[in-house]
């Protein structure tokens, strides 16, 4: 005779069910498509992280406009954006400001957005690039694709008290992010600190660039709002 589970097991097990579910869900937080989504700036072009490709997002699942003398960006999918013909070589900096008008506002954890350099094959599954990326709680993270995702640096984001954070979920901040190649080294600087260098060896090879030269741009973290100004490419 098989006897049946006891009420108090299943309710236990029900339980940590409902536990582990809810975790996921604060861990992997769901992508949203945006409304109206699409790139209106004249000159741009953008590509969904193919994670985001795979779950049926396209960069129509973002919504990136010019606003005034900057850019107004909403994801959606994590996304790289980059003008058409907009290419750097040599030494050169690639620098933006970056603001989060309202913290958090789409999502239930912090997400970066940044600068990109070095892209090629851009639209392409073969795509190669290397961001650097600030989140508004006081942390960065410098990554590429190549075109498989690749890290620089620590494992996960590392904090630095450059960074600035927000007063609170709501709130606003911003960060000044800016991205130099000089005579085979690539630095990351954010509000005017240089928070991590590597070497070209690092950065470029198998598996990771094809180049130190190629298109610049900028990259946004999925369910994300952050409004852009003052793009620039200096050349050295």
């Amino acid at each position: 005779m098989i006897c049946p589970p006891r009420i108090s097991t299943v309710v236990a097990v029900l339980a940590f069910a409902s536990l582990a579910a809810h975790a996921s869900a604060q861990g992997n937080e769901v992508t949203r498509a945006v409304a109206g989504g699409g790139i209106s700036a004249k000159g741009w072009a953008g590509q969904v992280d193919a994670n985001e490709a795979k779950n049926g997002m396209t960069i129509n699942s973002a919504r990136f406009v010019a606003e005034g003398k900057g850019y107004h960006v909403t994801t959606g999918p994590s996304a790289t954006y980059w003008q058409t013909g907009g290419t750097a070589s040599g030494n050169y900096t690639v620098k933006a400001t970056f603001t989060e008008p309202k913290y958090q506002n789409l999502n239930d954890h912090p997400h970066p957005y940044g600068i990109v350099i070095a892209g090629n094959d851009l639209g392409t599954d073969k795509a190669t690039l290397l961001y650097c990326t600030a989140y508004g709680n006081g942390t960065y993270i410098v990554r590429g694709f190549g075109p498989a995702p690749f890290r620089l640096g620590g494992r996960g984001a590392t904090a630095h008290a450059t960074v600035n954070k927000a007063a609170g979920v709501g709130a606003p901040v911003t960060q000044d992010i800016a991205v130099t190649v000089q005579d085979g080294k690539v630095s990351c600087t954010i509000n005017g600190t240089v928070v991590a260098t590597f070497d070209k060896a690092e950065t470029v090879g198998e598996g990771k660039l094809k180049s130190l030269d190629g298109t610049y741009g900028l990259r946004f973290g999925h369910n994300t709002e952050v409004m852009v100004s003052g793009l620039t490419l200096t050349k050295h």
